[in-house]
């Protein structure tokens, strides 16, 4: 019975531990599209479904990365026209701001299928 009652305790003490890191991922999401306009402070892009969406970024941003996530680019590297994956949430008083933006392909060219 003892033992029953310390598991029971460390499971409802272990459900608390585990709260605050979950709690960090709330509001976070992404979203694939083509670049509509790129400035100092936003990115609008065109979703699949057509919906356009608007970003903020911040002054130096510089979370811009290849789709494999092995090379980097500066925010100028990012033109319209060009297909991306945003990372971003919405914590800043409900503002989307992009935490981080993929470039899906370089020179955004249809492969050929042989």
């Amino acid at each position: 019975m003892k033992k029953l009652s310390l598991l029971m305790l460390g499971l409802f003490l272990g459900s608390f531990l585990g709260a605050p890191a979950s709690a960090g991922t709330v509001g976070s999401a992404n979203v694939s599209g083509i670049v509509n306009h790129v400035s100092d402070n936003s990115i609008k892009i065109t979703d699949g479904t057509g919906k356009q969406l608007s970003f903020l970024i911040v002054p130096k941003f510089d979370q811009v990365f290849s789709a494999d996530g092995k090379t980097t680019y500066q925010m100028r590297a990012v033109k319209a026209g060009q297909y991306v994956k945003v990372y971003y949430d919405q914590k800043l008083l409900g503002q989307r701001h992009a935490d981080r933006i993929l470039l899906l392909r370089q020179n955004n060219s249809v492969k050929k299928v042989e």
